[in-house]
């Protein structure tokens, strides 16, 4: 059967604005993070979520971002679609951490393997995210088998981070590995994964 998981990032947060290292940092949407995620759902830019099943990571940010969109809904939270964890780097900017010496160990660190201090390594990230998304899908494909006999086609939507959507666009192009940030959708937009019989056969950015 065909069904739809949408991988929507939340909107703007002041982090963004200041160029802050943020991932758990639970901070909410800055005012004009509120206004543009307002405005996206007004021009119709999202799926309609009537019989949707919806998820987020749990964070503010995604919280609120949902609900901008398609008010209170009923959801499960999927711990493991958390940001990166920058550990002490986070909610600091690059001016900030430029003269410590783990900072520049971490940026230099091509494989991923090094994490900041109390922070998780970008390698362990993707793993993480990868299992969330395993279990998004796992949790998808119940639905899918609810809705077999009724024609109807399963839709899960969830709201979380640029990194999260970014480790599980890698995952689904493994062939089109690139710079980390190719794959990270503009705050409030994101990815639609088309799927048959459980796998992922064409994604569309929006």
């Amino acid at each position: 059967m065909k069904s739809r998981i949408c991988l929507i990032r939340h909107g703007k947060t002041e982090g963004n604005k200041h160029k802050l290292y943020y991932g758990y940092a639970d901070i909410p949407l800055s005012e004009e993070g509120v206004r543009d995620i307002k405005e996206l759902a007004a021009s119709g830019l999202y799926p309609d979520g009537e019989g949707a099943e919806f998820y987020t990571s749990g964070l503010r940010r995604a919280e609120q971002t949902m609900e901008l969109i398609y008010g209170r809904r009923e959801h499960e939270v999927l711990d493991r679609l958390k940001e990166l964890n920058f550990g002490d780097f986070e909610m600091k900017s690059h001016g900030e951490l430029k003269d410590l010496e783990e900072y520049r160990s971490w940026r230099a660190d091509k494989l991923g393997s090094l994490s900041p201090p109390n922070g998780e390594s970008l390698m362990a990230f993707y793993k993480r995210a990868n299992r969330g998304f395993e279990e998004l899908k796992a949790r998808h494909a119940r639905r899918v088998l609810a809705l077999r006999h009724k024609e109807q086609e399963a839709l899960s939507i969830a709201v979380c981070h640029g990194g999260t959507i970014s480790a599980i666009m890698e995952s689904i192009h493994p062939r089109e590995r690139e710079h980390f940030y190719k794959w990270i959708p503009d705050p409030g937009h994101g990815y639609m994964l088309y799927l048959e019989d459980g796998a992922v056969t064409e994604t569309e950015a929006f």
